[in-house]
């Protein structure tokens, strides 16, 4: 008897949604509130998912009556009635929504119904951000796209939008800092024991003194955000006082704040959205390819977009073809976020020739 599939609530919907967007057999476009848009529909030809060791292509009869699975390049497929996709994606559903916390957990009910449509593995292979591909009928155009989808969840935790890793760190100077206040601040905790990076940053504040930006730690991270714009790195690090201030936490509040700040003194006379557009810009890339620690080319990995389960089981879909929609998405909600100190090298005061800085690591989490 094999193993059964186990695994928390993010890694039982990737399954999920292979399930339901068999059964819906179309895929919504979404606003930036997750509703669907009931006049933007795109029918679904077939589905792709990489397994560990092949590809399974899920595609349908005539009628639609039935889900032809095809297994790797054996060029063998067979046929399972969709009612059992449609009753298996009922307790799928159920049995995620019934699960507490975020431990890993399994469904004896449906293991061999997956194992038997060909899903070797909860979680699909993947080397990009696609963690789904998509064969879809563009009634616009008439073609019939193959697109890659990242999928996000709000079943389970919140998701990551951008990682944080020693790669996101940004240094700031401290000038004129006392050297008899370092060991003060350095030594504030939060009651989980952890860094209290926010707290230090508000106390370095509340002493009268600044953090003044003066690097991306990383060079390749540097010139991604030198991709979207020369003076972004500015931006973020703006962005990131702003937040680590205490100030604002949802990424649209901290924009505006930026916005009313104007650290790159950008002509206002005539309201251009700056702050905002390029931030948007920003978002955009990084949900659809580019990584901090690789070098950057303007080449996204996810080919579609992102596919997003709301708390009732709907999918809605974020789409390159409906920009506005995808980036006012992202803007709206999304937030930032502190990750490990002590993992990431940040947020401690400390001396280089004589003068001081003070690290901040930039995260950005679904809200």
């Amino acid at each position: 008897m094999s193993k059964l599939f186990s695994g928390n609530k993010g890694e039982w919907t990737e399954p999920y949604v292979l399930l339901k967007l068999l059964v819906d057999q179309e895929l919504y476009f979404g606003d930036e509130y997750l509703n669907k848009i009931k006049d933007i529909v795109m029918p679904i030809i077939s589905v792709i998912r990489q397994e560990q060791e092949y590809q399974a292509v899920y595609s349908y009869d005539k009628d639609k009556r039935n889900i032809i699975i095809s297994i790797g390049e054996t060029g063998n497929s067979y046929f399972v009635p969709i009612e059992n996709f449609q009753e298996n994606t009922v307790k799928l559903l159920n049995a995620i929504n019934n699960s507490k916390g975020d431990r890993a957990f399994e469904i004896p009910s449906i293991d061999e119904f997956l194992k038997n449509i060909g899903c070797s593995i909860l979680k699909a292979k993947s080397t990009s951000k696609s963690d789904i591909h998509i064969v879809i009928h563009d009634i616009k155009t008439g073609i019939c796209p193959k697109l890659g989808f990242s999928i996000k969840s709000e079943l389970g935790a919140s998701s990551t939008l951008f990682n944080a890793s020693q790669s996101t760190n940004f240094t700031f100077k401290i000038p004129n800092w006392d050297n008899k206040r370092t060991a003060e601040i350095n030594s504030l905790m939060n009651v989980r024991g952890s860094s209290d990076v926010k707290r230090r940053v508000q106390k370095i504040l509340e002493y009268g003194y600044d953090l003044e930006f003066e690097s991306v730690d990383k060079p390749v991270f540097k010139n991604n955000l030198v991709m979207v714009d020369s003076c972004f790195p500015e931006i973020i690090s703006k962005m990131l006082k702003i937040y680590f201030s205490g100030l604002a936490t949802n990424v649209s509040d901290i924009v505006a704040k930026t916005c009313d700040a104007n650290p790159i003194q950008y002509d206002k006379e005539f309201h251009h959205k700056f702050y905002i557009y390029k931030v948007k810009h920003f978002l955009n890339i990084v949900a659809l390819g580019m990584l901090p620690t690789q070098v950057w080319q303007g080449i996204y990995d996810a080919t579609g977009g992102y596919l997003v389960v709301k708390e009732d089981g709907e999918i809605v879909c974020y789409h390159i073809y409906s920009r506005n929609e995808f980036d006012n998405y992202l803007f709206y909600n999304t937030k930032f976020d502190t990750p490990s100190a002590s993992r990431n090298k940040f947020g401690e005061i400390y001396e280089q020739n004589g003068e001081f800085f003070f690290k901040l690591n930039f995260q950005i989490r679904f809200q």
